[in-house]
């Protein structure tokens, strides 16, 4: 698969950036709750507080949706992210209410599409944990054992009863959910916010936040914004101000990568029927989807920790591209001589839990933060549930799963740089062994007690 000419862009390959960027805060406001973050989290906590009747200032360092949000594969999930074996053996009471947030998530999401006619290319297609190899086969088996232990609907099979592609042995679909043109949908979620009275200022970045009597101070290049209350709602870029706990989240740069336009013919032999979104069941998983304009979009693979705020601005690394189109090769050999055409990454926040997190700091200030890479469906829900929180004063039961009492985190296991590449050489060792190179030419019989280093899915696409 050759990497030629490749488009790396610093924003996403999904959407080109707006044209009607708002200008930015040159006065000082006064106003009832602030919300600092232009993401779909950011902006359906705006959204909602403003439906509710509040006054609410929205502020964003660039235009709203430019970070994680419209830069992921759009794969909409309705199952928690993360190791699914590892939080049901740390948190396995908790599971029926992560399972109940997450589908209700993705409901959320839906819903948002509908009541703002959002035109996203949404297909509800569910998503699938695909497995590579036999042994990969055998983790799935557990996965779905544990998800319908805790509610959620799956459909357990081979490659063609999923109706996926004939070089993954088979895996385990979540049934609701799906995929969608994720640029398209946090534009329609801004032109929404855009029309509503929340007061917006884009190109405006939080300097400076402090908290007073009787509220917060909220400190940009062109003015103040002194609020009653205020939430953080910028993810990956939350560990800028001293008011963020220490360890809320670790920063890591993702990437997506597309392929040129591919024959109809050539799609329909990979027996890619479902369209179904795939994730494999890697340490750290790959992810490969259909789009409505022929290509397929595929990333992840490898990440890369930041060591320092603030966080760069980026293009994906041309040597982490060739890494993706090397992994894509081997899951798709039919379609090797494919070209890259355009490559984009973004910076998502990992916690030391893998479980999202909500909670207040002091009486003033909310956040929620670290979706794992489920952000594209529970970073909206949870803002949503946040706004209601401030009007209500009353948490949703959904809200309360991922509740944090106090502000106080562990140190995160495995994320250095060392680590991080340890991860990876386990991912391909386990590939070697598990003979994915001749399965994705051949196929292979289902079955489980190949042997091979216990998978960990560390992160999802959505």
């Amino acid at each position: 698969m050759t990497t030629d000419n490749v488009q790396y862009s610093t924003f996403t390959g999904w959407v080109d950036p707006p044209t009607d960027v708002r200008d930015a805060l040159t006065d000082n406001l006064t106003c009832q709750v602030a919300v600092i973050g232009g993401g779909l989290a950011g902006m359906s906590t705006a959204l909602r507080l403003a439906q509710r009747g509040v006054d609410v200032v929205l502020l964003e360092a660039r235009f709203c949706g430019h970070g994680s949000s419209s830069r992921n594969a759009g794969q909409l999930a309705s199952a928690p992210g993360g190791d699914i074996q590892l939080l049901n053996l740390f948190f396995g009471k908790r599971m029926p209410a992560m399972a109940r947030l997450t589908e209700h998530a993705a409901a959320y999401v839906e819903q948002l599409m509908a009541t703002f006619d959002i035109d996203c290319d949404y297909e509800q297609t569910g998503n699938v944990f695909a497995a590579v190899s036999r042994g990969q086969f055998g983790r799935v088996r557990r996965v779905a054992k544990i998800l319908r232990g805790a509610g959620i609907e799956t459909e357990l099979g081979t490659s063609e009863e999923l109706g996926i592609p004939r070089g993954f042995v088979g895996g385990m679909r979540e049934v609701n959910g799906g995929i969608m043109n994720p640029g398209k949908f946090t534009r329609g979620v801004r032109d929404a916010v855009l029309a509503s009275p929340v007061r917006v200022f884009e190109q405006s970045k939080v300097t400076d936040l402090t908290r007073s009597a009787g509220g917060v101070v909220v400190s940009t290049p062109g003015g103040v914004v002194r609020a009653d209350k205020v939430v953080l709602a910028t993810n990956a870029f939350a560990g800028e101000w001293d008011v963020t706990p220490r360890r809320l989240s670790s920063p890591m740069w993702v990437t997506e990568a597309e392929t040129e336009p591919i024959d109809p013919q050539r799609l329909a032999a990979l027996g890619w029927t479902s369209r179904s979104g795939l994730v494999t069941q890697h340490n750290i998983m790959e992810n490969y989807r259909l789009t409505s304009r022929n290509t397929i979009v595929f990333g992840v693979r490898r990440i890369e920790r930041a060591t320092s705020y603030p966080l760069p601005d980026r293009a994906p690394d041309p040597k982490l591209v060739a890494e993706l189109a090397r992994g894509f090769a081997t899951r798709f050999p039919t379609l090797a001589d494919v070209r890259v055409q355009r490559a984009w990454g973004g910076w998502i926040a990992i916690t030391s839990s893998w479980l999202p997190l909500a909670g207040q700091l002091g009486e003033h200030v909310y956040y929620s933060v670290a979706c794992n890479g489920h952000g594209l469906a529970q970073a909206p829900y949870l803002g949503s549930l946040i706004a209601d929180l401030i009007v209500d004063g009353t948490r949703h039961d959904d809200l309360d799963a991922v509740w944090q009492a106090e502000p106080k985190f562990a140190p995160p296991m495995m994320m250095g740089p060392l680590g991080l590449r340890t991860i990876w050489l386990v991912d391909r060792f386990n590939d070697l062994i598990n003979g994915s190179r001749r399965n994705a030419r051949k196929g292979s019989r289902v079955d489980v007690g190949e042997p091979q280093v216990e998978q960990r899915s560390f992160l999802s696409a959505g």
